[in-house]
């Protein structure tokens, strides 16, 4: 951005923010204008999520024979076709499959697979070949080019203290923040306000402009966030956990109609080397119940066929368990799609091929990008060429 360009914006939010709220309302008619367009949801398995003790292909010998002390026994797997069932702490999220509202992509992954965390996340937040590494992610780039009206950052939300590369794109990015009430307190600091307000002779140099802008679309983020935090209260009860009152806070914030068409929340621990059964269980659980609060929500609210809700994982496991009865890095892995507008609920494709492996690991089947190229097409009405760099065939998804 050109310096004057700059400027002339921050001069223009710096004043908005000392212009009364009901002012702001007539004068701009957008703070509480309503929310246009579909929103999308991302859940991130962080850790690398075992999506065959998720899903498990219960009547496929070769998962017994390769899991003999880990493998999910067939008498407790929640049986929902023929082959495939899920994990008995998925419970929760049966009644979502039956009733039409899930899609499951089984084996997903991308060509040379890296099994590093940070670098695989890499490569799933940016949309990146394996030998490729971009500096934006693929929602930043759409951001920055196709989301009309996107300018605050707060049309893109992550739950969280810190900003995943995912939501960062060249010229605009996403906001982080764990709760509206909190950072509000926090930009209210009358130091921070005071300096918000000022004019400073400093802002030719564009370090100082650049921080200075941050702050004020800080401040202004806050006092937005906050005041469509109070708008609805949901009388859904969520689970005890960090992970449900996430989703309790998307859930109110896009009810109370916010102008945020992304939001981003993450699940943590899949890293299940060790003793896997229990911990990964655990946390399996704490999503099937909070998906399915957050499920209930939004149908209660007529909103479910407005929101898309995706879940992945940066990748799988190993088909064979380890000595730790464990699971080490893998690939290939499940990805779970859930909302009101689905092309093909239930299964997507077919289980994974355990006969045919690379070096004890799965073979993908799907391409990311092309759930990406869906998603951005036919949800968010981009061009997902434009945003990924390169063409992939999208899938009848939704």
């Amino acid at each position: 951005m050109k310096r004057r360009n700059f400027l002339k914006q921050s001069a223009l939010v710096s004043t908005a923010m000392m212009i009364p709220a009901f002012l702001n309302d007539i004068a701009f008619g957008q703070l509480m204008a309503r929310r246009s367009g579909k929103v999308l949801v991302v859940v991130q398995f962080s850790g690398g999520n075992d999506g065959l003790n998720t899903i498990v292909p219960y009547q496929n010998d070769l998962y017994y024979q390769n899991r003999p002390s880990l493998a999910i026994p067939k008498t407790e797997v929640l049986k929902v076709s023929s082959e495939l069932g899920f994990n008995p702490a998925l419970q929760a999220l049966q009644g979502l499959y039956d009733d039409g509202v899930m899609s499951i992509v089984n084996s997903v992954g991308y060509p040379n697979p890296d099994r590093s965390h940070f670098r695989s996340m890499d490569i799933w937040h940016t949309a990146s070949e394996s030998t490729e590494y971009l500096n934006s992610g693929w929602l930043g780039r759409y951001l920055d080019s196709n989301c009309q009206g996107c300018a605050s950052p707060y049309h893109a939300i992550e739950l969280d203290d810190t900003l995943s590369l995912a939501l960062k794109g060249n010229q605009r990015r996403g906001f982080a923040m764990s709760d509206p009430a909190q950072l509000k307190r926090t930009t209210d600091n009358k130091i921070l306000q005071a300096v918000g307000k000022t004019p400073s002779s400093a802002h030719h140099e564009e370090n100082v402009a650049y921080l200075y802008k941050t702050l004020v679309d800080t401040q202004s983020s806050a006092d937005y966030l906050f005041e469509k935090s109070k708008v609805y209260r949901t009388t859904v009860a969520y689970p005890q956990s960090e992970f449900a009152k996430d989703l309790k806070m998307i859930s109110q914030l896009i009810t109370a109609d916010t102008d945020t068409r992304i939001y981003y929340a993450s699940l943590t621990g899949f890293d299940t080397h060790a003793n896997q059964r229990n911990r990964q269980e655990r946390l399996l659980q704490q999503y099937a119940e909070g998906m399915k609060a957050f499920v209930q929500d939004l149908k209660q609210n007529n909103l479910l066929n407005d929101v898309l809700i995706m879940t992945f994982s940066e990748f799988g496991r190993r088909v064979k368990q380890n000595a730790s009865v464990g699971t080490d890095h893998g690939t290939a892995n499940n990805l779970f799609l859930m909302g009101g507008n689905l092309k093909k609920a239930g299964f997507f494709n077919g289980p994974p091929n355990l006969s045919d492996l690379d070096d004890g690991d799965l073979k993908y089947q799907v391409d990311f990008r092309d759930i990406y190229t869906t998603l951005l097409n036919r949800w968010l009405d981009a061009p997902a060429p434009q945003i990924l760099g390169q063409s992939f065939k999208g899938l009848e998804l939704v």
